[in-house]
């Protein structure tokens, strides 16, 4: 008793478990219209593979009617032919015929009438009607057995021809008969003794069937598919009337189901078809109900805290509407600010230029031509600072794509530093550099030069007179390493900790300084590319700029 609850206990806890699982799957919303979707075009599939089937049958019963409406006709042409054969040899047996009136008999039997001999009841030649009888004699005691009481049919000696014996007032006629000359209009036609035993064959045939395909024994018609190594042929048969023959008429399966062939892209269209817009609609509805579903929980969610949170929520939610806003306008400021900007100011800069050369003539006073000199520097510096601020909003908000490629980094610093040479020459800064012959890493050109120009420009700038800065590219296992050191003034403490920030500048006796992008331009374009910028420094040591690119291991 206690073994019986205890199995009735285990019963109910898997039915729960199953009922909970089954409840948990019919509640997913996925689930339920996947399996719909596939029981739908299961459905459609089988229903339409099913009527391609029937209708394959209903093509090939088709054609089999047909086929054994030719063999009846064939039959019934072969089997006419053969008792007017007969008659012929009856009537030349009987007769006593010159030799033109054996011509027109012979005439009359046409092509598939080879010869007609008349002999004695020993099986010896009497008489013959066209010519010797080589391929028709000698016939077998079995065949002069049967012929004497009825008629007979059956090969010849030669296997060539058929033989019709007959008795005919003591004697035997014995007709030779070519089946071949029958099937001359019949390509797919036979002609075969009920046993299945093969007499001739059409031209269209490329393979022989088995005694089994066309034997037929107590059938008077039957249709069969036949199936060779290469075709399959549908067989139809029909016995000859008062005479042991079968007369077999045929169609190519592949001919006779050409109509059903035509309509196989009609099935594919009901199964695909249905398929794919069921697929289509339940993506559109599992995508509306979750996102209703989203909706109705933050709904509830937003109802179920407390007034505090609820205030709070939404005063993040417009928060970040606004922040959203602001990013908008932003950009839209930017993007008018830099024609609004640049416009005037190239202006300005052209007119200085003119006024500064005397295009049209002299000023007047060489004070003029200063203060156009000192408009047109002002309005280039301005220019350079806009562009810079731009530049740079337009990095940070990854307007210029980067696109890493494989670049060889030693080629790009020897352009960057034959760039740099003569500002240096200038300021009296010697240049040194290390480059292997390839250091190949996965960046960008363009921003590569960019935080060259910026890093050395800065190098040259802040190294006093007789100073030196060092350039050097080595290979590491992951990375390409440039190192760029000067022998300048250096950044503090706390200078060092904000180098790279936008819009911090350090002042340096006896140098103008910018508006502090140059450095955070570059820290910037080195994480798109998927590298580092680093700098280390100590005050009147000089500076140390590191950058390290991802390496190109494909090509290294």
């Amino acid at each position: 008793m206690a073994q019986t609850k205890a199995a009735f206990g285990l019963f109910d806890s898997v039915g729960h478990g199953t009922t909970r699982r089954l409840g948990a799957l019919l509640g997913n919303v996925r689930v339920v219209v996947i399996a719909s979707v596939v029981l739908i075009c299961g459905s459609f599939a089988s229903a339409a593979i099913i009527q391609m089937r029937l209708d394959r049958e209903q093509a090939l019963a088709q054609a089999a009617t047909f086929d054994i409406q030719r063999a009846r006709s064939l039959a019934a042409e072969l089997s006419s032919a053969l008792d007017r054969f007969a008659a012929i040899g009856q009537g030349f047996a009987e007769a006593s015929l010159d030799a033109e009136s054996a011509a027109a008999l012979a005439e009359a039997g046409g092509a598939a009438m080879r010869n007609v001999a008349v002999l004695d009841a020993g099986g010896h030649l009497i008489s013959e009607m066209k010519s010797a009888p080589h391929g028709l004699l000698p016939l077998s005691p079995a065949i002069l057995a049967q012929a004497r009481a009825r008629a007979f049919i059956g090969p010849s000696a030669d296997g060539r021809s058929l033989v019709m014996a007959l008795p005919a007032g003591g004697r035997i006629v014995a007709i030779e008969v070519d089946p071949h000359a029958f099937l001359s209009s019949m390509p797919d036609a036979l002609i075969a003794f009920p046993s299945g035993r093969l007499l001739a064959l059409g031209n269209n045939w490329n393979d022989v069937p088995d005694v089994a395909a066309i034997a037929l024994n107590d059938e008077s018609t039957a249709a069969r598919l036949v199936e060779f190594p290469k075709d399959a042929r549908l067989v139809s048969l029909a016995k000859l009337s008062g005479w042991p023959l079968v007369a077999g008429s045929s169609v190519d399966v592949g001919r006779a189901l050409d109509a059903w062939y035509g309509t196989l892209p009609l099935f594919l269209f009901i199964v695909i078809g249905p398929a794919l817009a069921g697929a289509a609609l339940a993506a559109l509805f599992v995508h509306e109900f979750e996102r209703r579903l989203r909706a109705a929980k933050a709904v509830r969610a937003l109802r179920s805290t407390r007034p505090e949170e609820a205030r709070l929520l939404v005063r993040l939610a417009d928060a970040e509407r606004r922040a959203i806003h602001a990013e908008r306008a932003k950009a839209e400021f930017m993007a008018h600010m830099s024609h609004e900007l640049r416009t005037p100011l190239n202006a300005i800069i052209g007119f200085a230029e003119v006024i500064e050369t005397s295009l049209f003539g002299a000023t007047g006073h060489p004070k003029y031509v200063e203060y156009a000199r000192d408009i047109g520097r002002a309005g280039r510096q301005l220019h350079g600072r806009v562009g810079e601020i731009l530049d740079f909003v337009d990095l940070d908000a990854r307007k210029n794509a980067i696109i890493p490629a494989s670049e060889d980094i030693s080629l790009l610093a020897r352009e960057c530093l034959g760039a740099i040479l003569p500002d240096a020459r200038h300021r009296g800064v010697q240049l040194l550099a290390a480059l292997p012959n390839n250091a190949r890493a996965l960046a960008d050109a363009s921003a590569v030069r960019r935080i060259f120009a910026s890093v050395l420009a800065n190098a040259v700038q802040f190294t006093p007179k007789g100073g030196e800065v060092r350039m050097a590219v080595k290979r590491e296992k992951d990375f390409v390493v440039v190192t760029v050191r000067d022998s300048g003034l250096g950044f503090s403490a706390a200078e060092k900790d904000m180098a790279g920030e936008a819009f911090r500048r350090f002042n340096r006796p006896g140098h103008s300084t910018g508006l502090g992008l140059g450095l955070a331009v570059a820290t910037t374009l080195a994480r798109h590319m998927g590298g580092t910028l680093r700098i280390s420094s100590a005050q009147g040591e000089g500076t140390t700029v590191e950058l390290r690119l991802p390496a190109d291991a494909a090509r290294a």
